[in-house]
């Protein structure tokens, strides 16, 4: 499928909303590639593809992951929604074509986040969290960060995500903690 093909089937799949977030979402992936030295097509079409499992329901989602041998910890058997993610990268691939292997960790981990994450992984997280309509606590001050310091911005969102999450009594996913503590131990030379 092209661009066009995708778009198009995305936005019959997704809500309105979820629609123009995707949007907002391909824009800001845009930017940071260009600012971070990565290719921006790469990243506009990780960034569109990226929610394209999210409107699945709970059941939808953990049959998918089961059909496809995705790992179903206790924290996403519990918040299926996890999964839009891993079974999104799948997707991506079965339903549009798209084999770059690059494009479908980043769609995996984009909601999480996890260790060893690629300056394109970093970008669809970022893009996704700090796309122009999300408004909460922080994030004005991780968009400024976004604009000259990638692992920096990276550390705040993680860590405001891992903080919001224990603040409303939700399970922390391990992916989360381990891609923070991965950057820590990258950023810090730390062994």
């Amino acid at each position: 499928m092209n661009w066009n093909e995708i778009e198009a089937d995305l936005e019959k799949m997704l809500t309105p909303k979820r629609f123009r977030h995707t949007l907002n979402v391909v824009e800001a992936a845009e930017k940071l590639a260009r600012d971070f030295g990565c290719d921006p097509d790469q990243a506009r079409l990780a960034a569109l593809l990226h929610d394209c499992a999210k409107n699945l329901t709970d059941a939808q989602l953990l049959d998918w992951a089961k059909q496809h041998q995705i790992k179903i910890d206790r924290v996403s058997q519990n918040d299926p929604q996890l999964l839009h993610g891993p079974v999104g990268a799948v997707l991506v691939r079965d339903r549009y074509g798209i084999k770059d292997a690059a494009i479908q960790k980043a769609i995996d981990c984009h909601t999480t986040g996890c260790k060893n994450m690629s300056s394109l992984d970093k970008i669809i997280y970022l893009a996704d969290y700090i796309e122009k309509d999300r408004s909460f606590p922080g994030v004005e001050t991780i968009r400024q960060m976004a604009e000259t310091d990638l692992d920096g911005a990276m550390m705040m969102a993680l860590t405001n995500s891992i903080c919001h999450v224990a603040q409303t009594g939700a399970l922390l996913h391990k992916r989360t903690i381990d891609a923070r503590n991965d950057l820590i131990i990258k950023t810090r030379n730390l062994k």
